[in-house]
């Protein structure tokens, strides 16, 4: 099975949390008997589904399989002889932008008792991270289409336990149908980083949404951990999505979040002195020592090797060891300022490839910054000569200038006000010689 190379990063609820994980999956998977039963380290969901049952809102059925999905290796298996269901979305315009900022909200809020940011970002990132530049086509070119919600893809070995972060969104998308998927798992993923204290990522949202599970990409466009030229796999991949050198490795220092669970990845050991205690349920591998921190710890740790706790990976090690990704690497490990602007950019710039915005150049929902007030019209400002002009002719002229459209606080189109200047030439010119 492929494991993805950056953001091996692995979510477990806490046991407050997971019944209404539990609750939700009834409403991401409709007509669906949930029944969840505790072992010492894994946690067995078994679904069963209807044929009967109508497709609810954001639903599409698909022809009769035996075996629903199948993800976490062992850790989670869903089984059903009745009618597979999967995610999909009517066709819909840009997302509404106060439903956006509303979920932005909802999501803060889950990620304080949740402490689900890394499989957050993950989500984000693998969605995006299936675009290839060299297909014009959309959606044949793959990225930031929402296109992760369908099982198809969910069951992809490099999206393993991602359908847990799906289960903690789906309740926020159901409030805010107003939302398109592709916007949600971008809007989740760099909310979960600026909460963790990583840097604010200049985002745009109005990404469409791909109507059904026949346009995913085909598995195999996300990175693997193990491969056996870690330097070439990744520059194939990332070069593949139009990023470069110094945006994989900026990239790569997401894996400062997270933990690696080898019963999902294959990667890593079951428990550390990090991980036996949570925050969510014990366990796993991580790259860092506060690994819910967004800083700049993993370029450190993989330099230095000296806590067998920490998880370091092939595509880890070989930042260190390729000449041109070291140069990026040895600068965020002793400059944490400028791995997080050059990661800011980054993520942005992943978050939108291969996405269709509607509106075509997107929008932002953070507020604008403060514009400047207009000049107000002050008529003496524009009288010529040391004499200055009468009331009258300010009033004269005043009344001239809100004939045009003009007004105190709304300044004049460029060539009225050109007008306007020569009329009051002309008057002040009057003024003086009748005056003489």
């Amino acid at each position: 099975m492929g494991t993805n190379a950056l953001l091996l990063t692995s979510f477990s609820p806490p046991s407050s949390a997971m019944a209404s994980v539990t609750g939700s999956a009834s409403r991401l998977l409709p007509s669906a008997t949930i029944a969840a039963t505790s072992a010492s380290t894994t946690t067995r969901l078994s679904l069963s589904f209807s044929s009967s049952s109508p497709p609810l809102k954001c639903l599409r059925s698909s022809p009769l399989l035996p075996h629903i999905f199948r993800y976490q290796k062992k850790s989670l298996v869903g089984t059903s002889s009745g009618r597979f269901i999967t995610l999909a979305s009517p066709k819909c315009a840009a997302s509404d932008p106060d439903q956006l900022k509303s979920a932005r909200e909802d999501i803060k809020e889950m990620l304080k008792t949740t402490f689900c940011h890394p499989i957050l970002v993950r989500l984000g990132w693998h969605d995006a991270g299936t675009y290839n530049e060299s297909i014009e086509d959309w959606p044949q070119r793959g990225g930031a289409n929402g296109s992760l919600r369908f099982e198809v893809e969910l069951k992809h070995g490099a999206n393993a336990g991602l359908v847990n972060a799906l289960k903690l969104l789906q309740p926020i998308k159901e409030k805010y149908a107003g939302v398109t998927y592709a916007d949600l798992f971008q809007l989740a993923s760099a909310t979960a980083i600026e909460e963790a204290g990583g840097p604010k990522i200049p985002m745009k949202y109005g990404r469409v949404d791909v109507s059904g599970p026949e346009q995913c990409p085909e598995e195999g466009r996300l990175p693997d951990a193990g491969p056996p030229s870690p330097s070439s796999h990744l520059r194939d991949v990332f070069y593949r999505m139009g990023l470069n050198d110094k945006e994989i490795v900026a990239l790569s220092g997401a894996h400062t979040l997270g933990r690696s669970r080898p019963e999902r990845s294959g990667w890593g050991k079951p428990e550390t002195k990090y991980t036996k205690d949570g925050p969510g349920t014990p366990g796993g591998q991580s790259w860092t020592v506060q690994w819910l921190k967004f800083d700049n710890s993993y370029f450190k740790d993989i330099k230095e090797r000296r806590d067998e706790d920490l998880l370091v990976l092939p595509t880890d090690a070989v930042l260190f060891e390729d000449s041109s990704f070291k140069e990026y690497a040895e600068k965020y490990a002793t400059n944490q300022d400028v791995f997080l602007r050059d990661y800011a950019q980054a993520h942005a710039k992943l978050s939108n490839l291969g996405a269709k915005f509607d509106p075509p150049e997107g929008f932002s929902i953070d507020n604008n910054p403060t514009q400047s007030q207009p000049e107000k019209f002050v008529a003496a400002k524009y009288s010529t000569g040391k004499r200055e002009l009468s009331d009258a002719m300010k009033q004269k002229i005043r009344a001239e200038y809100e004939g045009l459209g003009g007004s105190p606080d709304k300044p004049l189109p460029t060539n009225y006000f050109l007008n306007i200047m020569i009329l009051i030439g002309v008057l002040a010119l009057l003024t003086s010689l009748l005056g003489n």
